[in-house]
């Protein structure tokens, strides 16, 4: 019976791969998508649920607001911001090449897994605008008016000033010397920072899912590429991997995606993932999920059962 069950659930996974393009559409996303809304979220009057994820973008002059809930939007390929509870962003330029956005209540955080030398990534807060100019993960406190940097490297403009903050560093952008001191990264480790590095973990997961499809196949280049099983666009880089600045995992493209790192239940074992088909269209926090190994020796997930009961993202796969 279990047999029959993995069969059917192996032939399900094969038929939506071949029938659906949309698995693996590229550049699909632009800055200011909604990737992740959980608890209570809104972009003006508009309130956010699973099924605007995907689908609905934070445009210029728009505010993404968080009361009792967290959301995670796309900027530029490879680069995610994050927002906690309570917490107010609002999208000034949603250009790939000119990503502007400014925080004007509570507490964001931008992971960078890839930037070039294009990208002008800046994060206004406090009258004062924070260019981003190194992969890393960089927290953003409006409430407490800071800047502080735990992986990378931002710079400051203050009129004619230029202050560098580096890894293990913050600012306060309402002193009146504006100076980088370092802070305690272990300290400020907390639930919204776990949060944070739990998306990456699975949008990495989501990352070898999609990115193993096109191994030996035709593929459209780096990009945002939908994953139905994660409800989510995750990021394939153009070649070789990408670190994440949480550690342990990472960003990969198709022509490296077998050494990505194997999880066997929720513990590292290696390398070697093999992922077969994922029966769970949008894992999320909260929802139970299990590990099987797959028939190459990697692991693959499996979940308790289908999330949100409404099928696919948007009652079908993503267009």
């Amino acid at each position: 019976m279990k047999l029959s069950w993995v069969k059917a659930l192996g032939g399900f996974f094969l038929a939506a791969v071949l029938s659906a393009p949309a698995f693996g559409a590229p550049n699909t996303a632009l800055p200011g998508t909604l990737n992740f809304v959980e608890g209570q979220a809104s972009i003006q009057n508009q309130s956010l649920t699973s099924k605007s994820v995907g689908s609905t973008e934070l445009d210029a002059g728009q505010t993404i607001t968080t009361t009792d809930g967290r959301a995670e939007v796309l900027l530029t390929p490879g680069v995610f911001l994050r927002l906690d509870h309570n917490t107010a962003v609002k999208m000034i330029s949603p250009s790939i090449t000119d990503t502007q956005v400014e925080v004007d209540k509570g507490r964001a955080e931008v992971e960078v897994a890839e930037l070039h030398k294009q990208n002008n990534i800046q994060i206004r807060e406090d009258g004062l605008n924070t260019r981003l100019v190194k992969t890393g993960l960089y927290d953003f406190s409006a409430d407490e008016n800071q800047v502080r940097v735990f992986k990378g490297e931002a710079h400051v403009v203050d009129g004619d000033n230029d202050i560098k903050i580096k890894g293990g560093h913050q600012l306060i952008l309402n002193a009146g010397n504006l100076k980088s001191v370092k802070f305690d990264q272990k300290a400020d480790e907390n639930d919204f920072y776990n949060w944070s590095g739990l998306r990456s973990e699975y949008l990495s997961e989501a990352n070898v899912n999609a990115a193993t499809l096109y191994v030996g196949n035709a593929w459209a280049g780096p990009g945002w590429y939908w994953d139905p099983w994660f409800s989510a666009y995750t990021f394939i880089p153009g070649d070789g991997f990408l670190y994440s600045p949480f550690g342990g995992w990472g960003f990969y493209s198709p022509g490296w995606a077998f050494y990505a790192p194997a999880y066997y239940g929720y513990g590292f074992r290696g390398y070697g993932y093999r992922p077969v088909f994922h029966p769970h269209p949008g894992v999320g926090f909260g929802h139970g999920h299990d590990h099987f190994v797959g028939p190459h020796g990697g692991a693959a997930m499996m979940s308790h059962g289908f999330h949100g009961g409404g099928g696919f993202h948007g009652g079908g796969f993503h267009r």
